[in-house]
């Protein structure tokens, strides 16, 4: 049992030269939101002149894509990897949406890309909307959602997989979830959102976000 008196003390009688732990918790919090707005590579260099978009036409690029509108959080705890019966599924205005962001890409001039994602069903489903080449099921996109143990495996999976791709190779399109697309690139992205990278040799680098709306290109 957590004895009470030692922590209202700690409000008390904060340590010299120390905020109170109730200031201190608003702080962090601001500190971490400020951190994750200002991310090296979150949007392109104004001064290059390019835009996200711009950006997909260069070499070595991969374009990674939060699934469309799957309503719900996670996935129902009878979730069977291989029966979508048991997942949490896109809706039509998922599919739609799915649709719209393959038009808009073909509408950038880009018809067909290598196509990857992850292995839960609303992704393929995703992906295959999307109509931009065919579909490659990836482990190493899977959620780790439910299993937050399992980060590092997908992740260096994930980047070990990016390091052997060619730097000037043809555009990388990868379907997968919120948590993948956060830890690679801190990037907080909603459905149907995308991030757009560039292989370098120290790894993948941030070029901008997509929201797939010409309107916020």
């Amino acid at each position: 049992m957590i004895d009470t008196r030692h922590r209202a003390a700690a409000y008390q009688r904060p340590a010299p030269g120390r905020c109170p732990l109730t200031i201190r918790r608003p702080l962090i919090f601001l500190m971490l939101l400020f951190a994750a707005t200002t991310a090296p590579g979150r949007a392109m260099d104004p001064s290059s002149g390019l835009t996200p978009v711009d950006a997909l036409h260069g070499g070595g690029r991969v374009l990674m894509i939060r699934h469309a509108l799957a309503p719900g959080t996670g996935d129902p705890e009878n979730f069977v990897l291989d029966d979508c019966a048991t997942q949490r599924n896109l809706n039509q205005q998922g599919r739609d949406q799915a649709r719209a962001i393959g038009a808009f890409l073909r509408r950038q001039g880009i018809a067909r890309a290598r196509v990857y994602a992850s292995q839960w069903c609303r992704c393929l489903e995703t992906a295959r909307l999307m109509e931009m080449g065919t579909v490659q099921p990836l482990a190493a996109l899977n959620s780790f959602y439910a299993r937050p143990e399992e980060r590092p495996i997908r992740i260096k999976a994930l980047r070990s997989f990016l390091d052997r791709q060619p730097r000037d190779g043809p555009l990388i399109i990868m379907v997968t979830h919120f948590v993948t697309i956060n830890a690679m690139t801190g990037e907080g992205v909603s459905s149907g959102e995308g991030v757009v990278l560039h292989l370098e040799a120290t790894g993948p680098k941030v070029l901008g976000r997509l929201t797939f709306n010409e309107d916020k290109h």
